[in-house]
């Protein structure tokens, strides 16, 4: 709950520190007070958008704190998902500089507007005037009942297995399309595939092999004869190389008496002997082996034809990338040729998934059916109190065009009413006046607020349009709610204000040719002078006075 709010440079207000306590709360004052210059501030703990136009002085910040004790509503793991000090004892600030520049702290900690907005919403709810225009929306109106059938969990529960049953469906939308497209893709495929299988690639070096060899065979006149006239010099004659070299290895070592380095030469030439007869042999062997092979040369400049114009066709620069494309395309190939049955086990799975989607939504509606006649028997029997007593509220299940399945289910609420006993039920935008609406959302709200954990209830004039008898009624309303909840309630109606716990009053001053809106707890004899005011105006009558300690003591 609500205990304190300190605001600090907001329009009128130049500084204001008020406590507020359990119960019921009035908040009265003349128009203009400055009644909704309170709720513009709290509006902004909340996370309504900040207006450096809000500042009284220009230069200064503008601060507002709101302290809430939230030890009763089990939010320590939202601080710790957020990351937040958890204080049973809550401070919610923000502060707009002189520039415009808005800032939001959590128990000092600062936070984005997010949220901000996020935790204020599971503190607060602000009614208006303005917010009966809700019970117009149909989502409003869904939520009303899925929160009386304390749907939260089925709903939940429904809307993932609608996220994975939209998923599974644009899934098999998308192989169907990719199906359909494929069919004009797969004779091309195949056919690219069938001419690479054709080719046989396996070897990514085969063109490189293939040339060398080519080479080879286009030379092998000119190759045999240098490998000839190598072996020759070597050892192809008498007078040879191997055999001259003989002869200077065996002078050589002739020599060796005499000195030990003869010796050392004699044996490397021998060494070199050894290795230059391996080289003959070698000349010869090779020399042997090369022969013209006309018809070998043909299949290979065949071979290489083939493989140059698959290249160029697939436009790649190597044998390499050309096996890696006939893997790709038939991977192409056999996905296009698997889309049927992969078409059908996602059928399938899609519809398993739709049966337990029709199962969760048959669990939002069958609870939905039971909670509709308490709500309307509740609802009905207050509007009776407030003075509609031939009121008809009737809450209609409309199942969605096609069954289909929407975030909220199979089927649309529409709240219909009837103003009078055997009247025609219509939408509620099209038969129920501004009276009625407020009447109709309080007891809207006074049905919720018991059945949420809600903390603190805000009405700002929901009692325009009353009086008398029906003003009291709506009083005790919200005092009933106040039982179990903060409420308060900005009021003009004495009736209303004799209900509350505490009373506040607002009120102007000026100083320095300045306008300043304060905020002050009235004791009982001020809140009899207050509520004698609104019953007669500026000037007090006993009659006035009277009626006031009357409703007061009333309550």
């Amino acid at each position: 709950m609500l205990k304190r709010l300190y605001v600090r440079n907001y329009v009128l207000i130049e500084e204001l520190d008020i406590s507020f306590g359990k119960g019921m709360s009035i908040i009265t004052g003349e128009t203009g007070a400055g009644k909704s210059i309170l709720l513009g501030a709290l509006g902004l703990i909340l996370g309504q958008r900040a207006d450096a136009g809000a500042l009284q002085i220009k230069t200064k910040k503008c601060i507002i704190e709101g302290t809430f004790n939230i030890a009763e509503y089990k939010l320590q793991s939202y601080f710790n998902e957020n990351e937040l000090d958890y204080e049973v004892e809550t401070t919610i600030r923000r502060e707009i500089s002189a520039e415009g520049k808005s800032r939001a702290f959590i128990n000092d900690t600062p936070v984005t507007l997010a949220v901000l907005k996020d935790l204020s919403s599971r503190l607060v709810d602000i009614h208006s005037q303005h917010e009966t225009l809700l019970l117009n929306s149909n989502k409003f109106q869904l939520n009303v009942v899925d929160d009386f059938a304390n749907n939260q969990d089925r709903l939940a529960k429904y809307t993932t297995t609608l996220s994975t049953f939209n998923a599974l469906k644009k899934s098999l939308e998308i192989m169907i399309e990719a199906e359909d497209k494929s069919k004009v893709d797969f004779d091309y495929f195949n056919f690219q595939l069938n001419e690479l299988v054709e080719a046989n690639l396996s070897n990514p070096e085969e063109i490189t092999i293939l040339e060398q060899e080519q080479e080879r065979l286009e030379n092998a006149e000119e190759i045999k004869l240098r490998l000839s006239q190598g072996f020759t010099v070597l050892s192809g004659n008498e007078n040879n190389m191997l055999v001259q070299l003989k002869v200077i290895q065996q002078q050589i070592a002739a020599l060796s008496k005499f000195d030990k380095t003869y010796e050392e030469i004699a044996n490397r030439i021998k060494s070199s002997l050894v290795e230059l007869k391996d080289i003959s042999n070698e000349l010869e062997r090779a020399e042997n082996a090369i022969n013209s092979d006309n018809k070998r040369l043909d299949i290979i400049q065949e071979r290489l034809s083939l493989l140059y114009k698959l290249q160029q066709k697939h436009r790649v620069d190597d044998l390499h990338s050309l096996i890696n494309l006939q893997a790709e395309i038939a991977d192409k190939v056999f996905t296009i040729g698997t889309f049927e049955d992969r078409i059908i086990a996602k059928t399938k799975e899609l519809d398993q998934q739709k049966v337990i989607l029709g199962k969760e939504a048959l669990a939002l509606t069958e609870a939905r059916k039971k909670a509709i006649p308490k709500i309307e028997k509740e609802i009905t029997g207050n509007l009776g109190e407030l003075a509609m007593q031939g009121a008809i509220l009737r809450i209609a299940l409309i199942p969605n065009e096609g069954n289909q399945f929407t975030g909220d289910g199979s089927e649309k609420v529409h709240f219909l009413f009837s103003a009078n006993k055997g009247g025609e039920f219509k939408e509620i935008s099209k038969v129920a006046s501004g009276g009625e609406l407020s009447r109709l959302m309080l007891c809207i709200k006074a049905l919720m607020a018991r059945i949420t954990s809600m903390p603190t209830v805000i009405f700002d004039e929901i009692d325009s349009g009353i009086s008398g008898e029906t003003a009291s009624k709506v009083g005790s309303i919200i005092k009933q709610m106040a039982a179990e909840h903060q409420v308060i309630a900005i009021t003009h109606l004495p009736q209303m204000a004799g209900k509350g716990h505490h009373h506040y009053f607002v009120y102007k001053s000026e100083s320095n040719e300045k306008t300043h809106t304060h905020l002050k707890i009235l004791n009982n004899e001020e809140r009899i002078t207050e509520i004698a005011r609104m019953l007669s105006g500026e000037t007090l009558t006993d009659a006035a006075l009277g009626n006031a300690k009357a409703l007061l003591s009333l309550n």
